[in-house]
C-alpha cells in the first residue's frame, strides 16, 4: 500500500520591482521566512530545537540572527545554535582575487554530524556562495539535511542551486547587485553602476 507524500509547506516570495528594493520591510521578510520555516520543519518532522543556524558570513549571519531573535530564543541557546561561515577559500575565484585582508573566520561552535543544518544567506543570486559553502560545511562533518534559507532571491542562476525558502525575489541586469546593510536595522539596497551606495566594508560575494 503506496503512502501518500505530504505536500511540501510552500512560501511565495513576494516579487518586487528593482525601484522598490530599498523599501522593503526586512524584519517583515525575516518573520514570513519564520513562519514558513516552521511549517516546512513540521513537515519533515524535525523540532526547531535540533536544527542549527548557520549564517554565511556577512549578510547571512545576520539574517540567521534575525531569525533567532524573531523564534524568541535567548541569547544563550541562540548563542549555541548559532554558526558562521566565511567562505573566502573556498569560493571559485579563490585562485584569481585572492583572500580579502579582513577575513573573519568560520565559527561553528558545535558539532553537526547528524544534525539538520539551517543555511542562511541573505542575497542567492549565481548559486556559487552556496555551493561553497556546502563544501565547507562538509569539511566539518556530515549534517543528516540542509535546508537552504534566503531572505532575497535575485535570479541570473549559474548553478543548479534553489533555496527552499525566500521571502522576496527580485530580477535585475547583470550589472547590479542586492546587499544587505546594516545601520543599525537591516536594509537592503541595489548596488553597481550608476547606483549610489555606502562604501562597503567587506568585499562583495558572488552570491
Amino acid at each position: 500500500m503506496s503512502q501518500s507524500i505530504p505536500e511540501p509547506a510552500y512560501i511565495e516570495p513576494s516579487s518586487i520591482e528593482p525601484d522598490n528594493v530599498a523599501n522593503y520591510d526586512v524584519a517583515d521578510g525575516v518573520a514570513r521566512l519564520d513562519t514558513a520555516l516552521r511549517q516546512l520543519l513540521a513537515e519533515r518532522s524535525i523540532a526547531l530545537a535540533d536544527t542549527l543556524l548557520v549564517g554565511i558570513r556577512t549578510g547571512g549571519l545576520w539574517v540567521a540572527e534575525a531569525l533567532a531573535n524573531h523564534a524568541g530564543l535567548s541569547s544563550e541557546l541562540a548563542d549555541a545554535h548559532t554558526g558562521a561561515l566565511n567562505i573566502a577559500f573556498y569560493r571559485d575565484d579563490f585562485t584569481r582575487i585572492g583572500l580579502h585582508p579582513k577575513v573573519t573566520p568560520s565559527s561553528l561552535p558545535f558539532s553537526i554530524d547528524d544534525r539538520h543544518i539551517l543555511l542562511v544567506d541573505d542575497v542567492i543570486r549565481s548559486g556559487r556562495t552556496i555551493r561553497a559553502a556546502m563544501n565547507e560545511l562538509f569539511d566539518f562533518g556530515r549534517p543528516a539535511s540542509i535546508t537552504l534559507v534566503c531572505l532575497c532571491d535575485a535570479g541570473q542562476r549559474e548553478l543548479p542551486v534553489q533555496p527552499d525558502l525566500a521571502a522576496m525575489r527580485v530580477r535585475l541586469p547583470d550589472s547590479r547587485r542586492v546587499k544587505l546593510r546594516k545601520d543599525p536595522d537591516l536594509r537592503l539596497e541595489i548596488v553597481g553602476p550608476h547606483v549610489d551606495s555606502a562604501p562597503q566594508s567587506e568585499p562583495s560575494r558572488n552570491q
